[in-house]
């Protein structure tokens, strides 16, 4: 997905530097977009972070555009009940990591330009719905550091928003990851249409324009949101808000007591 991305904005007149853990995919990757630079290593490196956003300095003259399109899957069959703590850190790094580093480095550039657009990328598996552990805690974690630093560099017109890809890539093809998807349905935690559009995802480059729209000037004004993008779909998550279950003035009435409080909260 990052490619398809990367591929679009540089066909729109963007520069790129493209960025990957493994220095030969980051070359190759690069070698397909004319002017493209490569930049390996993780991001989720403070260092690596750092020189990634001043290659792009140094090459273009400033930072407009930040995309975070990183992710590992889980370790096969993982569950609270089997991770380890290093696999669970991990996981962490290479989704929420990446996203804050290269976000703390590129902000104050963007800040001092005067504008900048980022987007980074979280999942439906923060919902819990894929299960797993690391996997839906970082991307979760993704959503709340994007909307707070939306609402933080606002006033210096730099936007940051979330897309919620569906594509088919290395992590979503193959039996391994069929026969997970076909055993969450079994438990019950991905219903038929789930399951069926999880099997049977569009091609990256039809996610790719919702990156590209949000970091252009057609979305001046969006930001703070999470959006979806999967094959022809389009969508948009509300943005959470509590609804009431019970309320007493505290300054008039005791706290609830756990029967009251079972009373109003059973369904």
């Amino acid at each position: 997905m990052g490619l398809a991305v990367a591929q679009l904005l540089a066909s729109l007149g963007a520069g790129v530097v493209v960025n990957g853990r493994d220095g030969d995919a980051a070359a190759a990757a690069a070698h397909t977009i004319p002017g493209a630079l490569a930049h390996p290593g993780s991001p989720a490196d403070a260092a690596v972070a750092d020189a990634l956003i001043d290659t792009c300095v140094g090459a273009f003259g400033r930072i407009d555009i930040l995309v975070n399109c990183a992710g590992t899957a889980e370790p096969a069959g993982s569950s609270i009940l089997t991770v380890t703590s290093e696999q669970f850190r991990n996981l962490i790094d290479a989704h929420l990591g990446t996203a804050f580093e290269t976000c703390r480095a590129a902000a104050p550039h963007m800040v001092r330009q005067g504008g900048g657009a980022i987007v980074n990328t979280s999942s439906f598996a923060s919902l819990g719905d894929y299960g797993g552990t690391g996997y839906p805690a970082g991307k979760g974690a993704v959503n709340g550091l994007t909307l707070a630093i939306a609402a933080e560099l606002r006033e210096h017109g730099v936007r940051a928003n979330v897309v919620c890809p569906g594509a088919k890539t290395r992590l979503s093809t193959g039996s391994d990851y069929e026969a997970h998807i076909a055993e969450l349905n079994r438990r019950g935690l991905l219903d038929d249409v789930s399951m069926q559009g999880a099997l049977d995802a569009a091609p990256p480059e039809y996610v790719a324009p919702t990156y590209a729209y949000l970091v252009s000037d057609l979305a001046k004004d969006v930001t703070g949101q999470i959006f979806i993008a999967a094959g022809g779909f389009i969508g948009r998550f509300e943005r959470q808000t509590p609804s009431i279950v019970a309320y007493r003035d505290h300054h008039d009435d005791p706290p609830w007591t756990i029967d009251e409080i079972a009373a109003k909260v059973r369904p």
